[in-house]
């Protein structure tokens, strides 16, 4: 399975900027990039106890100045915004040392930011010298391809997964550890080994099963593991041959999770399109007759959208739930209108007015606020614009 001249589902070798070029225009569903921090470190470091320290030492880590580093950065930028879906997410992360730098050249590039992520460590490697504070965190920005991009957020889920309250944004995660960390010849392989839970947040957050994910900067290869374990497609592109041994290794041993598994069940409810709606935008037409499943009941449409049953006028629900002799039922999964000798449900009617009409995946969310007092979610729902903020 091939996107333009790159495979799908495995690492190539090579530059990313030049390997990105091969990529089509509006291709790629999420993008994870974890570039080059570009430490600028002098000399090494040594801990109190005189043992060296395992710091970034890389030759990739390493440009000539400021300047390089940015012009480098917006090439792969540039590349990353083409070849991003209109419907795709945009990741990167970083340390404070090429974060800000990275943030501004992509949005000069055109990508509109969501979110600034704050990966706090509660394991972070100590400030040996004891010069500053303890580094304990690096920065992810989430964002699309422009303002005005639809994209997917599975916001409920991210909700059940921390406790049913919000999600925020300082996500605490421990760095790679025990038998997590790949190690070759006792040698930890990479040196910025990112944890399987950050990438697995980023993916479970801001795909779907089946999605494209690409990573301009494979390194050890946690990007194409987690993708493969939760059923999405991957790319990855690494300069250095050692580190794709490492990746297609650790890609061998990886078994992808059953699709029933993964599905999004939480996120499924039903559209609040109203009956009304239909019959404005032409789904139901005034006068036609709506029927029950097995045909044998019908009901008629009138103007002011309520239905006429012998004589007695009332609400899709209304009218089913006296059909059926009972005091209240659920109208939309009792009706259906006939349309080329066939009955529809007015139920899928309306998701595909809300399709049409209303949204395409995450173009409107509405926000559950969480008291801010005893940390219990309210009740009530905001609509909100994020300029509002």
């Amino acid at each position: 399975m091939n996107l333009g001249s790159i495979n799908i589902n495995q690492i190539r070798q090579g530059d990313c900027v030049e390997l990105l070029k091969k990529l089509p225009d509006n291709s790629i569903d999420l993008i994870f990039a974890d570039p080059p921090y570009n430490l600028q470190l002098n000399g090494e470091l040594y801990r109190p106890n005189q043992t060296k320290v395992d710091a970034v030492t890389d030759a990739w880590d390493k440009f000539d100045s400021k300047e390089v580093y940015d012009i480098f950065t917006e090439q792969w930028l540039k590349e990353c915004h083409r070849v991003l879906k209109p419907t795709g997410s945009f990741w990167v992360i970083g340390t404070y040392h090429n974060i800000f730098r990275v943030g501004a050249i992509l949005q000069n590039v055109g990508f509109w930011m969501l979110n600034d992520i704050i990966w706090v460590k509660p394991n972070p490697m100590p400030n040996f010298k004891g010069t500053r504070f303890n580094n304990a965190h690096e920065t992810l920005i989430w964002a699309t391809k422009s303002q005005k991009s639809s994209y997917t957020f599975h916001y409920h889920s991210m909700k059940v997964a921390n406790d049913d309250l919000q999600m925020r944004s300082d996500w605490f995660i421990p760095i790679c550890q025990g038998e997590e960390r790949i190690k070759v010849n006792g040698v930890k392989a990479h040196s910025t080994q990112k944890p399987a839970e950050l990438l697995m947040r980023v993916i479970l957050s801001t795909s779907n099963v089946g999605d494209i994910v690409l990573d301009p900067f494979s390194g050890s290869g946690t990007t194409a593991a987690v993708a493969k374990r939760l059923g999405r497609n991957f790319i990855g592109f690494e300069r250095e041959p050692f580190y794709i041994q490492v990746t297609n290794d650790r890609l061998s041993k990886i078994t992808p999770i059953d699709k029933p598994l993964l599905e999004y069940k939480i996120e499924k409810r039903k559209p609040k399109v109203p009956f009304g709606n239909l019959i404005e935008k032409g789904y139901i037409k005034i006068g036609e007759f709506l029927y029950s499943r097995d045909g044998k009941q019908s009901a008629q449409v009138q103007a002011d959208s309520s239905l006429i049953l012998d004589g007695e006028a009332g609400s899709i629900h209304k009218i089913s739930a006296t059909l059926l002799k009972k005091e209240n039922h659920n109208g939309w999964a009792f009706w259906y209108a006939k349309r080329n000798k066939q009955l529809i449900s007015i139920d899928t009617m309306r998701y595909d007015f809300e399709k049409k009409y209303i949204a395409t995946k995450a173009t409107y969310q509405t926000l559950e606020f969480e008291n801010s007092v005893v940390n219990e979610p309210e009740e009530s729902f905001l609509k909100y614009e994020d300029h509002v903020i």
